[in-house]
């Protein structure tokens, strides 16, 4: 995409900025009719958890945190119990609580940090990409189709159920 932007670990320092991003996500899909992120979740603590374990990354541009999302290596219990099937049994990276702040929209910069988790992903030897929607985010929906991720079932969080979907990245 563009050189200007830097893909990094989120910092404690961040989170403020996080949290607004999360913010705008929430009423964006809000405003669509989206059921999603509409429970309370995620919240503030949620990203600072994510911050404290390692897990949360952001996409600055020009020093400004322009997008987040928690990319996590040691796997997500609800894809144990998938109804469908994953591509196989290979370990994993997945994304979840991905977000892009209002000010960034419709540039491509979802699918540029989706494109620079899969460049981490294989640096640490990791080779399959699996990822989690509500059935009603057409956004992400469409943004996994476009990056050639296959739909492989259905996992069940929280209250309800979210569509599954899976990328080898070699």
């Amino acid at each position: 995409m563009n050189e200007e932007l830097l893909f990094r670990k989120a910092a404690e320092a961040d989170a403020g900025r996080i949290w607004l991003i999360i913010r705008q996500a929430k009423e964006q899909m809000k405003q669509l009719g989206s059921k999603q992120w509409q429970d309370g979740y995620p919240m503030l603590e949620t990203i600072n958890e994510d911050i404290t374990l390692g897990n949360g990354y952001v996409l600055c541009q020009e020093g400004t945190v322009i997008a987040y999302g928690a990319v996590i290596f040691t796997g997500e219990p609800a894809y144990d119990d998938i109804v469908g099937n994953w591509m196989d049994d290979a370990p994993y990276v997945v994304v979840h609580r991905l977000a892009v702040g209002n000010e960034a929209k419709q540039r491509g910069i979802a699918s540029y940090f989706m494109q620079q988790v899969e460049e981490l992903s294989c640096r640490n030897g990791v080779f399959r990409f699996r990822v989690d929607t509500n059935f009603d985010n057409m956004y992400m929906h469409q943004m996994l189709d476009r990056l050639d991720f296959s739909y492989c079932g259905e996992v069940r969080y929280r209250k309800g159920w979210r569509e599954a979907f899976e990328k080898r990245l070699q």
